[in-house]
């Protein structure tokens, strides 16, 4: 039995794709952004905070570490309105995404933060920088420098997990390959190209985001 693909049917639809592509970026963009200073939030407060708010912290991190992306992006569209909350596909998945990066990269950033060395703590101090000067000028740089692949490659992860807030009708990338091959009967070669540039999209953003870091985060050039 002789198969004949037809991408030129799927590729047809090229505007359809890009709004996709726009949206998952988009949707990435607006997660990390705010996902990353939630981890950043959430690392300190378990790192220095006081002891009931290290709890709190610590429960939604196991929280959302020990459950599916999934599940939490169901109860947040499907379950809160049980609660009188109501939202809206992209809002619902642009939240999903930031609670699920905010506790994983909870962890990430405050590795980096327990290996700050005491002394680099002690010497920031003697300068009389009050508290939060030390964490943001001499702890948090450093310690981001140390933990940025890291932390990059789970911004990849929660920007290829994406993919599932189409089930919400979120129109991204797999939204917009599910759309065509509906109309088309092209599966095969619309979810390969959604593939593509899925991975397109993941390589792009690694080297982007490991060329900023050392930019414009820890203060170092070149």
């Amino acid at each position: 039995m002789r198969v004949q693909l037809d991408f030129a049917a799927v590729l047809a639809e090229w505007p359809l794709l890009l709004h996709g592509v726009y949206w998952t970026l988009g949707l990435t963009v607006i997660s990390a952004l705010i996902g990353v200073a939630l981890g950043v939030a959430c690392a300190w407060a378990r790192s220095r905070g006081p002891s009931w708010l290290r709890w709190v912290v610590g429960t939604y991190v196991e929280l959302i570490r020990n459950t599916p992306f999934i599940v939490q992006l169901f109860f947040i569209f499907f379950g809160l309105p049980a609660a009188g909350v109501r939202l809206t596909p992209e809002l619902a998945s642009v939240i999903a995404m930031v609670v699920n990066l905010g506790a994983y990269s909870t962890e990430i950033v405050r590795a980096g933060l327990q290996a700050t060395p005491r002394g680099q703590i002690e010497a920031a101090q003697s300068l009389a920088l009050t508290p939060l000067q030390v964490f943001m000028r001499v702890v948090l740089p450093p310690s981001l420098a140390r933990v940025w692949p890291a932390l990059v490659s789970q911004i990849i992860i929660v920007m290829l997990g994406s993919a599932v807030c189409g089930q919400l009708s979120t129109p991204e990338l797999s939204y917009a390959a599910n759309l065509i091959q509906s109309r088309n009967f092209r599966a095969f070669e619309a979810f390969l190209i959604a593939t593509l540039i899925y991975l397109l999209l993941a390589m792009a953003l690694r080297q982007l985001l490991m060329w900023m870091g050392p930019r414009f985060l820890f203060g170092r050039k070149g």
